[in-house]
């Protein structure tokens, strides 16, 4: 399991490891909370818990959690953003409980899947859709290194906001291989 950096005293006793089977439910209940919320996420806020894990748990994902001593703060997934000769360039799905957003994790566990990507030989992380409301997200990719190649004007319709544009972020990796 990799340690987060000790600077953040917040992330200090965070675990980052792959998800097992038994972390299904505590995934499901940070899934529901972000998704239903209709601001981040292209997912039907209503979407069912068994349609929900068969996405993050897909066969050609990779998933994650996040542990602190409260139990399951964060998962996110970690994927080729296409197949075939567009595999070398990953993507990847994050997601915070609520009660546990604003304490680094949603950074640590940024951090640990650029790692990651690296590590499986990815040479760029592409996100294909992030909300232009998602001011966090942004900031945190933004500062990672990864910069707006794309905009896609209106294509989210956010809960409150009606439409809004998304858009698509892209950073070279290093790859370990």
């Amino acid at each position: 399991m990799i340690q987060p950096q000790a600077r953040n005293p917040r992330r200090h006793s965070l675990q980052i490891r792959r998800a097992r089977k038994n972390d299904r439910d505590a995934i499901w209940q940070i899934f529901r909370a972000v998704v239903a919320r209709g601001d981040t996420y292209v997912f039907d806020p209503h979407i069912s818990r068994a349609k929900a894990l068969e996405y993050w748990f897909g066969q050609e994902r990779r998933c994650y959690v996040a542990v602190s001593d409260k139990g399951i703060v964060g998962t996110y997934i970690l994927n080729a953003n296409q197949p075939g000769l567009g595999s070398h360039v990953a993507n990847a799905g994050f997601m915070v409980a609520p009660s546990a957003q604003g304490r680094g994790i949603g950074r640590a566990i940024a951090e640990h899947c650029l790692r990651e990507a690296e590590r499986l030989g990815f040479r760029a992380m592409q996100f294909n859709f992030v909300v232009s409301t998602n001011e966090a997200a942004l900031r945190l990719w933004k500062h990672l290194g990864f910069r707006i190649v794309g905009r896609l004007p209106g294509a989210f319709r956010h809960a409150q906001e009606g439409f809004v544009d998304v858009y698509a972020m892209y950073r070279r990796l290093s790859p370990a291989v």
